[in-house]
């Protein structure tokens, strides 16, 4: 993702080439990423092209909801290889969008961690759909200026002391789930209906209160550090890192509620141009040595090298509930719509 999850602000929503100017010529081979911010970065993309004479064309994904829009709209043609949040399998899967991967032609397959090497998100009937890449929590993020401590709670966010200092990401799963947890209720992706009637009251209340919805990590960090922006909903750890770049003094906790977190793999699209290099994008990502500059560069949890997490001090597993396909995904866009209209 340039910073989900660093940071080039002019290639949100766009496409771009990640690597030195390079002189295409007839035998260039070309891969299409659909991704997040910070999984494309020049340490491992650059020696990728070098060694394959090939071209990566990336293209930066919003939110979850942005992700699927486009698959949907174009059966995976707009790219060959991608970069999803494991708990929406089932989604793509539903709908042909992903072709299964045969690790046999993935060398650094046994890289992956036991944790993650047979993952039952990304494993089902011996079938691999997505190879693990990336983990991290969506945590609040708050301005040690403005705080004697931590927030302890996500009631921050609904703080009227906070009027417009405060953000929420413009994604339907994340703010319901945050919402749920925030209530008490445990499991964020099985609600029912008097539940949703709850979160929907109290997000459009907060609505009140928030300088903006925001779109994408760059948005997230350029409206935070230009308005005064107290405390967020992130999208990830590499936020931190971007706002302190922009002077802000900013920290992240994990509420008393607890917070969402996710798991990110690399899938292949049923449009992928060519295959063999879409292979080799994939192995390429699964060396340690990738793990290892993702994580101290921009501060999510690889899978290839847990030393190198725990150095990091992503070490707060226990308390985040992890994100998995809610049964009603349509129901809450829909529901998402009606609070940003109301």
């Amino acid at each position: 993702m340039i910073k989900r999850r660093t940071f080039l602000k002019a290639t949100l929503g766009g496409s771009l080439v990640l690597s030195a100017p390079y002189i295409a010529r007839a035998e260039t081979r070309e891969l299409r990423i659909q991704t997040w911010e910070g999984y494309t970065e020049p340490e491992w993309v650059k020696p990728f092209e070098e060694a394959n004479n090939a071209i990566c064309r990336v293209s930066f994904t919003t939110s979850d909801d942005d992700l699927f829009t486009k698959a949907l709209a174009s059966k995976g043609g707009d790219f060959d290889v991608f970069a999803l949040n494991t708990a929406l399998i089932p989604r793509y899967v539903d709908k042909s969008l992903y072709l299964p991967i045969d690790a046999s032609k993935i060398s650094n397959f046994n890289n992956l961690a036991p944790a993650f090497h047979d993952n039952p998100m990304t494993m089902v009937g011996g079938e691999v759909r997505s190879l693990p890449f990336a983990w991290g929590s969506n945590p609040l993020i708050y301005d040690q200026d403005h705080f004697d401590k931590a927030p302890e709670s996500w009631g921050v966010l609904w703080d009227p002391k906070l009027d417009k200092q405060v953000m929420m990401v413009d994604d339907s799963i994340s703010a319901i789930s945050v919402a749920a947890l925030y209530l008490g209720y445990e499991d964020p992706f099985n609600l029912n209906a008097d539940q949703y009637k709850e979160i929907k009251l109290i997000l459009i209340e907060q609505k009140k209160l928030l300088l903006t919805y925001y779109a994408g990590f760059a948005d997230g960090v350029s409206l935070f550090a230009q308005n005064g922006i107290k405390a967020m909903y992130s999208m990830g750890e590499p936020q931190v890192k971007a706002l302190r770049a922009e002077g802000v003094n900013a920290a992240l906790t994990i509420p008393k509620e607890k917070a969402t977190g996710w798991l990110d793999g690399w899938m292949l699209s049923p449009a992928c141009r060519d295959i063999d290099l879409a292979y080799a994008w994939f192995n390429a990502c699964l060396s340690e040595a990738t793990g290892k500059a993702m994580t101290e560069k921009m501060g999510y949890g690889n899978t290839t090298d847990l030393s190198v997490n725990k150095a990091a001090g992503l070490d707060y597993e226990d308390k985040l509930v992890w994100f998995k396909l809610a049964p009603d995904t349509e129901y809450r866009t829909n529901l998402w719509n009606e609070i940003k209209a109301a």
